[in-house]
């Protein structure tokens, strides 16, 4: 890359973050550990529901194909399951990438 390209790369980068910045945190209020307890539950809820369905579905289908109905639940599970991890996934980016405040340390 070019002396040229990577300063084009480093200015599109700043741009990218003071336009993130300045959408993203006065939507969200200033976030602290205390906050973010409750989101990682909830995926955790999420996640055993979903190993769960799919324990269930064996012990019932015992070797055999699992019902459609069986298959919809379990996808249902998933689905909710993908979703809230890619939103938390999009919040740890957002705090990685400082475009939102988080209380300081002793704040916690």
């Amino acid at each position: 890359m070019t002396v040229t390209n990577n300063r084009l790369m480093l200015e599109l980068e700043k741009f990218r973050r003071e336009i993130n910045r300045e959408i993203i945190n006065p939507m969200i209020p200033e976030l602290s550990l205390e906050d973010l307890k409750p989101l990682l539950s909830m995926v955790a809820h999420t996640r055993g529901s979903y190993i769960a369905e799919l324990l269930e579905i064996a012990k019932l289908s015992h070797d055999s194909v699992p019902s459609s109905d069986q298959i919809k639940q379990l996808k249902q599970c998933r689905e909710t399951f993908d979703e809230l991890v890619m939103a938390v996934n999009a919040l740890e980016t957002v705090i990685q990438r400082d475009y939102l405040d988080v209380k300081p340390k002793g704040k916690l």
